[in-house]
């Protein structure tokens, strides 16, 4: 039956109508939605993977000639060394004298957080994102980790870190990598990854920090030329050492997802707390003297390391992994982490579990409460020693 002119006209307005509310429902559930906050995670899934990138970026601190590593690694160094020329081996130690030797970092921590902001698989991708590191730039800016300092710092190697990757290619690194390095990670990936799905770590981590972490999934890349580090990258993805026992990749994976454990950008109160215990003397005695190889050489990079040691523990003790405490903070790092014994203590007189209150909670209310001022911290560190 055909419809008429005013029938037809009403019909239009009411499908318009119609259009128009489903329109602005939709519109409201995506805001609804986005304003939800992000879900916490129940289970964990773990990535185990070799990287040629990022052993060649690791490789860097023994090519240095840097004896804190050649510790470790003296025979490949004696065996690689002999096959680069002078100008080479002048672009390896100009990258240890200005990230290390000038302003106290760590060459592999820092390159290998910064080149995980691309996805590079090949020497020849290394030495393109050298040549052209805005998208390296654009990604780490998305990130907890980019300053302008630090990418000051990055530019400034840039032309040495492109002749120590052309060398690296020169002596078929990656060839030498394939043959030498590779079969010892894979032999050791199949053992750790047959005990990792039983670790829940993801939930662990969250329900101490009161936050979600981006994805339930960890991935970890076993090196060979790491030690003696765990470096954190991007994401959730952290570099271990292929060797290390499984208590240790595991304690690994704990500390590393727990970086950084607060968000300073956005909490001024806990800034400014943090900034205060500088007038703690005892603590900065550990800051100002200590061996500037393990890192560490700020406050504000030894307050963000000792947090996330002492949850680790915490976090560990659950697990089974616990170990014994007082011998790793008396050994670790030659005993700088002071911080991190005084708020382990504090944790557990308390019985902090982030059951309660998350972690930054717990931290802003030691240090406005003056448990970690007036001398606190060596307090808190003879009663744990002494115990």
């Amino acid at each position: 039956m055909p419809i008429s002119g005013i029938n037809f006209m009403r019909a239009c307005r009411r499908t318009a109508f119609l259009t128009v509310t489903l329109l602005l429902a939709a519109h409201q559930a995506h805001l609804h939605a986005a304003e939800q906050p992000a879900p916490f995670h129940t289970t964990t899934q773990w990535d185990l993977q070799p990287s040629f990138t990022f052993d060649a970026i690791c490789a860097l601190n023994m090519l240095s000639g840097d004896p804190y590593y050649l510790e470790y690694y003296r025979a490949d160094y004696d065996r690689l060394v002999k096959q680069f020329r002078p100008e080479e081996l002048a672009a390896f130690v100009n990258l240890k004298r200005r990230i290390k030797d000038e302003n106290g970092g760590i060459i592999s921590a820092s390159l290998a957080l910064y080149f995980s902001a691309v996805d590079d698989k090949s020497l020849d991708d290394l030495i393109h994102t050298v040549q052209d590191s805005s998208a390296m730039r654009r990604n780490l800016q998305a990130t907890p980790y980019y300053n302008d300092e630090g990418w000051k710092l990055y530019e400034s190697n840039r032309p040495d870190l492109e002749a120590a990757f052309r060398a690296l290619k020169r002596i078929h690194f990656d060839q030498d990598w394939e043959k030498n390095v590779k079969p010892k990670i894979e032999q050791s990936r199949a053992a750790i990854a047959a005990k990792l799905p039983d670790y829940n770590v993801i939930p662990a981590v969250e329900s101490v920090l009161g936050v979600p972490r981006p994805t339930n999934k960890i991935t970890v890349y076993l090196l060979y030329y790491s030690q003696p580090h765990g470096i954190k990258i991007t994401g959730t993805r952290f570099l271990t050492h292929y060797s290390y026992p499984f208590r240790i990749v595991l304690r690994n994976a704990i500390h590393e997802m727990m970086h950084p454990p607060y968000d300073l950008a956005h909490d001024t109160e806990l800034r400014t707390g943090l900034e205060s215990l500088k007038s703690d003397a005892f603590l900065m005695n550990k800051v100002e003297h200590h061996d500037t190889s393990f890192g560490y050489n700020s406050l504000a990079g030894l307050e963000e390391e000792d947090c996330v040691q002492a949850l680790e523990q915490i976090i560990a003790e659950r697990f089974g992994m616990g170990g014994d405490p007082r011998r790793y903070w008396r050994e670790q790092d030659g005993g700088i982490h002071v911080l991190a014994v005084a708020l382990y203590s504090l944790m557990k007189e308390q019985h902090f579990d982030g059951s309660k209150e998350s972690f930054p909670v717990f931290l802003k209310r030691q240090v406005h409460s003056g448990a970690l001022s007036n001398g606190q911290i060596e307090r808190l560190n003879r009663t744990f020693f002494g115990g």
